[in-house]
């Protein structure tokens, strides 16, 4: 019995060892999961679910196969692919979560989110996060011929490359009590997020009682995944 976390694998035919490495995964461990949850940054980037990218066939189609195995699979968007659609979660058989999810698992409550909303020091990329997110400028957007869709979202990474390079590593990373915060409006002592790519488990306190932290890793060398068990929680790192 095994619950398998996943985050910031940023898939794009430019890495495609990190293709090749997440397709090993889902045919290998994730098989005997009871259950399979990406918790964002699926891909690099995402346009709208009209995109033809042969990637994205090709990644819908493997994650299917899954959960028609008998593994479900289930999805929180990222601040990078967080215009994944209901069309594109239908072609993968993923369930679309809310951002911030409770979950039950063996006797563990446990929070689940992608984390950016976490990163309340980050003034300025909680204003943007914000503005994309409003429903009338994704409506917009997703309405633009898909040429224009990839125009925009380059210059949007170009920016973002930019601004995060004179930011300081403290800034971007989670704020404590924020943390402490979620944790409590959900009264739980477990949460697990990644979006900071700083694999890691944190202990505090949360609810008047020891608490933890997870942080999943991003698939830049190696993959990254969270495994809960009845007898625990582990943070596991392994060669693509």
């Amino acid at each position: 019995m095994a619950t398998l976390f996943i985050a910031d694998l940023h898939l794009q035919t430019e890495e495609p060892a990190i293709t090749a490495g997440f397709l090993r995964f889902l045919r290998g461990e994730a098989k005997s999961a009871d259950a399979l949850y990406i918790l964002g940054d699926l891909f690099e980037a995402w346009i709208g679910d009209d995109d033809p990218d042969p990637l994205h066939r090709e990644m819908a189609s493997a994650i299917r196969a899954l959960a028609e195995s008998g593994v479900p699979c289930f999805f929180i968007h990222g601040n990078r692919d967080f215009l994944i659609g209901r069309h594109y979660a239908r072609e993968s058989g993923m369930t679309l979560l809310p951002e911030e999810q409770v979950l039950d698992l063996y006797g563990r409550k446990v929070l689940i989110m992608h984390g950016d909303t976490l990163c309340t020091d980050d003034t300025g990329y909680q204003a943007f996060r914000a503005k994309v997110h409003t429903p009338w400028i994704q409506k917009v957007f997703l309405a633009l011929p898909l040429f224009i869709r990839n125009r925009i979202a380059a210059r949007m990474r170009a920016g973002s490359k930019a601004a995060n390079s004179s930011k300081s590593m403290t800034i971007m990373d989670v704020n404590p009590q924020a943390v402490v915060d979620i944790m409590e409006k959900h009264g739980v002592q477990w949460l697990i997020h990644g979006h900071t790519h700083r694999p890691d488990v944190h202990t505090l306190i949360a609810n008047g009682q020891p608490a933890h932290r997870v942080v999943l890793g991003a698939w830049h060398s190696e993959g990254s995944m969270v495994k809960v068990t009845p007898d625990g929680v582990e943070l596991i790192a392994f060669p693509f």
